[in-house]
């Protein structure tokens, strides 16, 4: 879509999908913040979020920067459209690759199944392989229903993001709802776990929630999505040459606390599009700020060794009186103060042990 939008400045390039075709898959959220990009395609928007825990249930006002929906059939048409504007742009969807990029002299060798392409860099969005336990600290796994009920169950005004379950075999489990009317919603099984889950262990255990929790049986499902995001990569995302650049999840594409991605993405496409628009290397997508990468770090890290505390913790979170602060904290743009707050929000003592924990584990590796 960046280059699409560069008209002539846009270099030459193929772009290999192995989908036939797109379909609504997904669904993208974030905060509705000043540096937001395509808001245009928002489909819905809620002023109120909601975490809920153990009987106890928090309602925040989010008014200045309310949660936005993108669906995913939305971004896709759009972005289609604009590639299929620009004839310096080659789409091949229904292609692969037939062996991996070969280096020769200046250049890449790709062949595919529609034939063989020279390309002078590669941005490599491809998952290296499926997810797999040791391939971050946790993994962010979901499946969802998108359902219409027969009467008023939702509250189209206010998004659910945690509604916690027991906790069960270390894992982290919650109910994240999504009302677009008083009778429509995405539904979502999330599980924080060490290993990723896939739809069929969940899928049942959502059927089960959805009939016991929120007393909807048997809904009316109109789409299913699903997915494991990585929380806290481990060296998988090394570039193999720099002239190949890795992107997408695999290259840090999502934010290792949240598994919010889509702004983060629109950033590093502007960044990455202008570089190619001047004759220049690709690049990869940029490091959080050392700060932003301790306290994911930290945060995940208790969040693997007790489980059991998460309600809690995201509880207090939600509960800042500056909520701003914890947006800009989730949208990767906190201040000093910003992080200040967060720290002091959350109990010292989980903390300060599994800080204290991995110190002494680097140092043991060390020696």
């Amino acid at each position: 879509m960046r280059l699409a939008e560069r008209g002539e400045q846009c270099p030459q390039t193929t772009i290999i999908e192995p989908r036939e075709s797109y379909d609504h898959d997904r669904t993208w959220c974030f905060w509705g913040t000043p540096s937001a990009q395509l808001s245009a395609l928002v489909r819905h928007r809620w002023n109120r979020v909601q975490v809920m825990a153990d009987g106890h249930r928090l309602e925040v006002d989010c008014t200045a920067t309310p949660y936005e929906m993108i669906p995913a059939s939305v971004f896709y048409a759009t972005a289609l459209k604009a590639i299929s504007q620009n004839h310096r742009l080659r789409f091949c969807g229904g292609t692969s690759f037939d062996g991996e990029p070969v280096r020769r002299g200046d250049r890449w060798e790709i062949s595919t199944t529609q034939g063989m392409l020279r390309p002078r860099w590669i941005v490599d969005t491809r998952p290296l392989r499926p997810p797999q336990r040791d391939d971050a600290l946790l993994w962010q796994s979901f499946c969802g229903l998108e359902i219409h009920c027969e009467t008023e169950c939702f509250n189209p005004e206010c998004a659910t993001l945690m509604d916690f379950l027991p906790t069960t075999d270390q894992r982290i489990m919650f109910l994240y709802v999504l009302p677009t009317s008083t009778r429509q919603a995405l539904v979502e099984l999330t599980v924080f776990a060490p290993d990723p889950l896939g739809p069929d262990m969940l899928q049942p255990i959502l059927m089960q929630v959805l009939a016991e929790r929120l007393k909807i049986a048997p809904p009316q499902v109109i789409r299913a999505e699903s997915g494991s995001l990585p929380m806290g990569l481990s060296s998988i995302r090394n570039r193999p040459h720099p002239d190949w650049i890795r992107a997408g999840l695999p290259g840090g594409g999502a934010r290792p606390a949240s598994g919010f991605a889509f702004q983060r993405i629109q950033r590093w496409a502007d960044q990455c599009a202008g570089l190619l628009t001047q004759g220049l290397r690709p690049c990869a997508p940029r490091t959080d700020p050392w700060r932003l990468r301790a306290m994911d770090d930290l945060f995940l890290r208790v969040l693997r060794r007790h489980p059991e505390a998460a309600p809690d913790l995201f509880l207090r979170l939600f509960a800042l009186r500056d909520f701003a602060a914890m947006v800009r904290f989730l949208s990767d743009c906190p201040s000093w103060t910003d992080c200040r707050r967060i720290i002091c929000a959350l109990p010292p003592g989980l903390f300060l042990g599994e800080l204290g924990k991995t110190l002494l584990s680097t140092n043991n590796f060390r020696s």
